[in-house]
């Protein structure tokens, strides 16, 4: 049971800081080129802070998918948290390729939208299965909602 738990921690983890860590490989060369030239709203916090919020978010994140996957009890309304869960994480994979690879910051503040949506969503129907995993996700919407002001602006002002 113990070994059961633990794998599926870490799988959590793998996959949370996996994506955190693509992320990272497609932002970082961005940074001190494209994404320095940009003009940005007043209220863009300096670089350096992202990889810590964000490394600090993908764990809450991986410790909120632990927790549906492993405390709450197998059931329909379950599998429907860890779905949710699921496609709120491949529209937050997709924003860093649109946003820094593509430059594409119009399809980025698109899916920001929507992973906005799908958090909320993902909040929803997990307070149905556990509590603690929904509130784990509270300072990751918050985030998101704070970074899809920043994409917007960089919109309007680009």
């Amino acid at each position: 049971m113990q070994f059961r738990t633990t794998t599926r921690l870490a799988a959590c983890l793998v996959l949370c800081l996996g994506i955190a860590a693509v992320q990272g490989i497609v932002t970082r060369p961005q940074i001190g080129g494209w994404y320095n030239e940009l003009a940005k709203p007043s209220w863009t916090p300096p670089s350096s802070l992202f990889p810590i919020v964000w490394t600090s978010l993908y764990i809450l994140m991986a410790v909120a998918l632990w927790r549906l996957w492993e405390k709450a009890a197998p059931s329909s309304a379950r599998n429907w948290a860890i779905a949710l869960f699921l496609i709120q994480l491949a529209l937050n994979a997709a924003w860093s390729p649109l946003f820094f690879s593509a430059h594409a910051t119009r399809a980025a503040l698109i899916d920001i939208v929507l992973l906005l949506a799908a958090i909320a969503l993902t909040m929803v129907a997990s307070v149905r299965v556990d509590r603690i995993a929904a509130w784990l996700l509270a300072p990751y919407l918050a985030w998101v909602a704070y970074a899809a002001t920043l994409n917007g602006g960089i919109v309007w002002m680009n």
